[in-house]
């Protein structure tokens, strides 16, 4: 066996499911990714566009790099999204696990160790999803598969649910053969996207996407998106579930550590919605979700509530109106003013009298105005 033979057959051996080589060449679309940045698409992600030197040249990571090895873990979980109950939110599949930086990253430094083993002299730097590479780009012309209009990497036989990465080398391996597009005249991603953040095949505005909204955005959530965001609390899987590609061909995992804790398939919302900082630390501990911490969480159930919930639901926005997050309460009020009527009122009526923030007052007030609205288009 070659080298790259004796490393692709560790890699899967350590439980990859998708290996390739690329040389570690500069980006092929840096340009692009140069003028997304631009055009603001990143949002709050200003990490997006620091260490650019080393964005553009793998060679700025480990001196003298010669390979880059791609690699894909498939992250799809056995259960089946929960029931279809409004009062019942929905967690973006890779967040339905283990924290998938902690699992892979351990991975990787066991298959650089054994690298190592088969060539002494290898050198390297393993990312998954953190560092300052552009990962998608290199998976491309690894060949692990394409960008789906969605931008989302796609391989022809696997789908696309799967996490990124690599490690940078200084061997010299054989690099793999980039796959062919096969999205064709297809559009379903773009057509169902709610919030219209895939602007153009192949290039998305985060500030319009769920996922961002969702996880990557600290503040409020701009008021004309919050509607679109459904029952969504954590990411979103819209553009990927209507996807022809894993329609024939995604499997679910075999990982352990991927597949849905419990109550994480379909978390109650008004649940959610009532967690203290003690209740979401332990629920949370070593999951994806800790990174949009309490607060963002908090907020993203309390919009949901807005968009599917019920005057079943009036006490714990009640609650929400008087928790210490001033985040929390701004969007609890929305919700109210969403589901509306006279006990809607009456709560944010009560909660004007001691509001101290103006943000949050704002919202009260145009809750209530929203309310009034309802009001006189359905009085006779």
């Amino acid at each position: 066996m070659t080298l790259t033979e004796k490393v692709k057959k560790a890699a899967l051996q350590l439980g990859f499911d998708l290996v390739g080589i690329a040389p570690a060449h500069p980006p092929e679309h840096w340009d692009f990714y140069q003028q997304w940045l631009h055009l603001g698409y990143a949002g709050e992600m200003g990490y997006l566009g620091r260490n650019l030197d080393r964005r553009a040249d793998p060679c700025e990571i480990v001196p003298n790099a010669k390979s880059i090895l791609c690699l894909g873990l498939n992250y799809l979980p056995s259960k089946k999204q929960g029931a279809d109950d409004a009062s019942r939110g929905s967690i973006s599949k890779y967040a339905q696990g283990d924290d998938y930086h902690d699992v892979i990253k351990a991975r990787l430094f066991d298959l650089l160790a054994e690298i190592q083993r088969l060539e002494p002299s290898a050198d390297g730097r393993v990312y998954v999803d953190t560092g300052p590479v552009l990962e998608r780009d290199f998976a491309v012309r690894a060949g692990l598969g394409w960008f789906g209009k969605h931008t989302v990497l796609i391989h022809k036989h696997k789908g696309s649910w799967f996490f990124l990465a690599e490690i940078i080398l200084n061997l010299e391996l054989e690099p793999d053969k980039p796959q062919l597009d096969h999205c064709g005249t297809c559009t379903r991603c773009i057509d169902a996207c709610p919030t219209d953040a895939i602007v153009a095949p192949y290039e998305v505005d985060s500030r319009l996407c769920i996922s961002y909204l969702t996880i990557e955005s600290r503040g409020s959530i701009p008021r004309d998106l919050r509607s679109g965001i459904g029952h969504w609390v954590y990411g979103c899987d819209i553009c990927q579930d209507v996807c022809p590609w894993n329609h024939k061909h995604a499997q679910p995992t075999d990982e352990l550590a991927f597949q849905t804790r419990e109550g994480l398939d379909a978390p109650k919302l008004a649940d959610l919605l009532g967690m203290d900082q003690a209740a979401f630390s332990a629920k949370f501990k070593g999951s994806p979700i800790k990174r949009a911490k309490r607060r963002g969480l908090l907020r993203n159930a309390a919009v949901a509530l807005g968009n599917v919930g019920s005057d079943e639901d009036i006490p714990v926005l009640g609650q929400a109106l008087c928790d210490d997050e001033p985040l929390v309460r701004g969007h609890g009020a929305w919700a109210l003013g969403q589901i509306g009527g006279d006990k809607a009122e009456e709560v944010l009526k009560n909660a004007q009298q001691n509001e101290a923030d103006v943000e949050v007052m704002e919202e009260i007030l145009l809750a209530l105005e929203t309310i009034q609205h309802s009001k006189r288009l359905i009085s006779p």
